[in-house]
């Protein structure tokens, strides 16, 4: 097979959750162990770690990357859903795994799956893909971004040096639970025996299911956000936003730049720093000069996109994959501090999401173009439009995202703002 045949087996003939939603979801760990045994735990060759939270996760596995390859560490990366090409998912010092790499282990394993005798989703596959690559190309350390949750996650059969949780949010209520204890509860099934965790944002609702999780485990329970805070920020010359931040209330890190545009990335960025400590206080060499420098590059240096990413000028267009309630407002709040003067919204959301729940977050001064994803789980546009028209938002319906984001260009002004955004899979679709 080429490339493209073996992609078309990968997404057609495997469940797929980014593409079917809850049908595609396994509630147990079977096929994953299997797996895990059948590569000989190719993971328990180099050091990992697991990083889980219902956002931010993707933006501190990229940064995290970013410090380790500064500090000259071999780092392997995976994360999911990918945007533009499958192999984003696996890197390796910021490069994607080769065609030729995925092609091979495709043929190698997957074709003749008569070997296993069982039905492995995408992401178990892709899961066993990479901890298979960063075995064979003998990585120091790889992040591992949790997929869902956590506890049933295929990711959760490693022993990480350091577990994170970013935060918790509503978010795949239909899988995780409807309130943030029963999240907080799934995510808390990564944190392992005597494995130091780090939660990001401290919640008063999910602490105390945190704690007793870490009692549990005897381990020991950081928490980012009381250790590590923002002075000030401000965007600087050269586009980077620059901050202070102090850790127990002394400067710590002054003039901290970061190459990641989003204001919501302070709230991500003391979990980074938290890890870094642990990792130096176990024995790792980090400096704080390659602290700096990792995070000065995150997107040159792992590639990291659709975070507040400016991909277009005159009139400004930017995207972003926050696609749920919290992800929302922070997104709506960065609008809200951006200059233009007419704005322009490409949108479209996901069935399993709560649309009137995101939908009354927006900004009502604004023209729409709501748009259905070209993946099965997209949400109706025509639905999504009547819907908008009742949380009193005007705009029209697009068969296509192209369509919608063709649409909104050639309306906006040279001073306007254009946000795509909604689903990750809108954002894909763009870039």
């Amino acid at each position: 097979m080429n490339y493209s045949k073996t992609l078309k087996y990968l997404y057609e003939r495997l469940p797929m959750y980014q593409r079917q939603g809850k049908a595609a979801y396994k509630n147990n760990l079977d096929n994953t162990l299997f797996l895990d045994d059948f590569f000989n735990h190719p993971h328990r060759n180099y050091k990992t770690i697991h990083i889980a939270g219902t956002n931010g996760k993707g933006s501190v596995s990229h940064m995290l990357a970013a410090v380790l390859q500064s500090a000259g560490y071999k780092t392997g990366l995976y994360t999911s859903p990918h945007l533009k090409d499958f192999r984003e998912r696996i890197r390796i010092n910021g490069k994607m795994i080769s065609e030729e790499s995925v092609v091979d282990w495709v043929e190698k394993y997957p074709v003749n799956n008569n070997l296993w005798n069982i039905e492995p989703s995408f992401f178990e596959l892709t899961v066993a893909m990479a901890f298979d690559y960063f075995a064979e190309q003998k990585v120091d350390v790889a992040i591992i971004e949790v997929g869902l949750g956590g506890r049933l996650d295929s990711t959760n059969v490693i022993n990480p040096e350091v577990s994170v949780i970013t935060n918790i949010g509503l978010d795949h209520t239909n899988l995780l639970g409807n309130t943030l204890q029963e999240i907080a509860t799934e995510k808390a099934g990564i944190i392992k025996d005597s494995v130091p965790v780090v939660i990001g944002n401290w919640q008063n609702e999910t602490a105390k299911i945190f704690e007793d999780f870490a009692v549990k485990r005897k381990t020991q329970l950081f928490y980012a956000d009381k250790e590590f805070d923002v002075e000030y920020s401000m965007l600087g010359l050269d586009g980077k936003q620059i901050m202070n931040f102090t850790q127990k209330g002394k400067p710590e890190f002054p003039d901290l730049k970061l190459d990641l545009l989003g204001n919501y990335q302070l709230k991500n960025i003391p979990a980074v720093l938290k890890t870094v400590d642990i990792l130096n206080k176990k024995g790792w060499d980090i400096s704080k000069q390659q602290i700096y420098s990792g995070l000065a590059n995150v997107s040159k240096t792992t590639g990291l996109m659709g975070r507040w990413q400016i991909i277009g000028h005159n009139p400004q267009i930017v995207c972003d994959t926050g696609h749920n309630v919290d992800g929302i407002k922070a997104i709506v709040s960065q609008i809200e501090n951006t200059a233009y003067e007419n704005l322009h919204i490409v949108f479209g959301v996901v069935e399993d999401k709560n649309p009137d729940e995101i939908l009354e977050l927006l900004p009502q001064k604004a023209t729409y173009y709501f748009a259905k994803a070209n993946i099965p789980r997209a949400f109706d546009e025509k639905k999504l439009t009547f819907k908008a028209w009742k949380n009193g938002l005007t705009g029209d319906s697009y068969l296509s995202v192209s369509e919608a984001f063709v649409a909104a260009k050639k309306s906006a002004g040279k001073n306007d703002l254009v946000f795509v955004g909604g689903s990750t899979f809108v954002v894909s679709e763009i870039l």
